[in-house]
């Protein structure tokens, strides 16, 4: 005894089967496959696109927080109404503090740094050995010479862009000019000193790399004149993100004279334009899978008419409005889940590929893609966050089944008499 298509089950063969039919171009329908065609790599284009976007910012952001929070403190120690001369003894008590993983004594200052050739301008931070040495970021990207008996000597280690701009090299001497020397009769004279390059460093982003100077603690006390002062702790901590906390300790270990500010503080207004600039572009490259998913809608409406004879004869055979609701709704959802996927394997393999991407590029044009001196960064960073990634797919797959719905709707609901009645 025959099974009649009415008594199936949901989703069953015969659904599946009508709905790659529909998906494949036959004779004068090929429009309708070239409408899917395009549906699909739109949502394909717009979910890679919007993955390798968010991966750049999360990759932009995270190599900016590496470098600033590897050169600079977390939290900033500053003495209120005198000398900061007791440093080592309040640098003692935050670093018992939990959490704390040390205090750094720094002194700051802007300087003109000169060679034979050129004159240039740069930040001098005067620190010690071990602090130095405790800062990976700088450490670890010792180019040239060595920062090993930095205490003993008066040399200082500069960046290798500043190097370059100054043409010297690991031995040459440039000479630094600080507007805070002597005082005299006629007012505040200029000091100048010459310096030995004792290291060279390149830190990974340009606007470091072309003014930071490392000098000697004790060096650069005597240079700026400040006694047995510093200027402020920068104080090194295990997790960047719960400041406010740490701002609290940190305050009632040192004492009341002290002062503290946090990376936030510092830095507030570039990370929350990053923050800014990451949602906007999310909202923007969200519109394009959006779009994709419209196209899906006018492609199936299309379908729909195309096969309103063919949706007549089948309602006529006994199938359900429901069995025909399916059948459309897995046509327009095939597009938009194959497309979502083979959209998140392309935005994928893109960002784990994006330098040699960005090499060839650059090499193919003859224009620089990611320039350092804008973008600060001398390398186009990708970091895939995988709950964000998750969740951009899962946007895409609801949008392109939502798009079929109504279409799938207006098929279940044709009229098989209206429907033949001109045939």
């Amino acid at each position: 005894m025959s099974t009649s298509v009415a008594d199936t089950r949901a989703f069953s063969p015969f659904e599946w089967l009508l709905a790659s039919r529909y998906l494949r171009a036959r004779r004068k329908e090929g429009f309708i496959s070239v409408i899917a065609g395009f549906s699909f790599l739109g949502i394909m284009l717009g979910v890679a696109t919007l993955i390798i976007v968010m991966a750049v910012m999360n990759g932009f952001r995270k190599e900016l927080f590496t470098k600033i929070m590897g050169l600079n403190g977390h939290v900033i120690v500053n003495k209120i109404g005198e000398p900061f001369e007791d440093y080592a003894d309040i640098a003692a008590k935050i670093a018992v503090v939990p959490g704390v993983k040390s205090a750094l004594p720094v002194i700051e200052g802007q300087v003109m740094v000169s060679s034979a050739v050129q004159a240039l301008g740069g930040l001098v931070r005067g620190i010690d050995e071990k602090s130095l040495k405790s800062l990976s970021l700088v450490s670890s990207n010792v180019k040239a010479g060595t920062i090993d008996g930095f205490d003993a000597q008066t040399g200082i280690a500069i960046g290798t862009r500043l190097a370059t701009s100054l043409r010297v090299g690991l031995g040459d001497s440039v000479t630094l000019v600080s507007p805070r020397g002597a005082t005299t009769p006629f007012g505040t004279a200029p000091r100048s000193k010459p310096y030995v390059i004792t290291a060279l460093f390149e830190l990974g982003m340009s606007e470091y790399d072309r003014m930071m100077i490392f000098m000697p603690l004790a060096e650069a006390q005597k240079y700026f004149s400040k006694g047995g002062e510093v200027d402020v702790l920068e104080v090194v901590v295990d997790n960047p993100e719960d400041v406010d906390r740490y701002n609290t300790l940190i305050k009632q270990a040192g004492g009341p004279t002290i002062v503290v500010n946090d990376w936030r503080q510092r830095n507030e207004t570039f990370f929350n334009v990053l923050a800014v600039e990451r949602n906007v572009m999310f909202i923007i490259l969200s519109l394009i899978v959006l779009v994709a998913a419209l196209n899906i809608v006018s492609g199936l409406m299309m379908l729909v008419k195309d096969k309103g004879r063919d949706i007549a004869i089948l309602r006529t055979m006994g199938a359900s409005k429901g069995a025909v609701m399916r059948v459309f709704l897995i046509t327009g959802a095939s597009i938009g889940i194959v497309g979502t996927l083979a959209g998140l394997v392309l935005g994928v393999v893109f960002c784990w590929n994006i330098e040699s991407i960005k090499n060839f590029v650059s090499m193919v044009t003859g224009a620089t893609v990611f320039d350092p001196n804008v973008y600060y960064l001398t390398r186009l960073p990708a970091d895939i966050d995988v709950r964000e990634t998750g969740g951009i797919v899962a946007m895409a797959l609801i949008l392109s089944v939502i798009a079929t719905i109504y279409p799938a709707w207006r098929a279940s609901k044709l009229d098989p008499v209206e429907a033949l009645r001109y045939e």
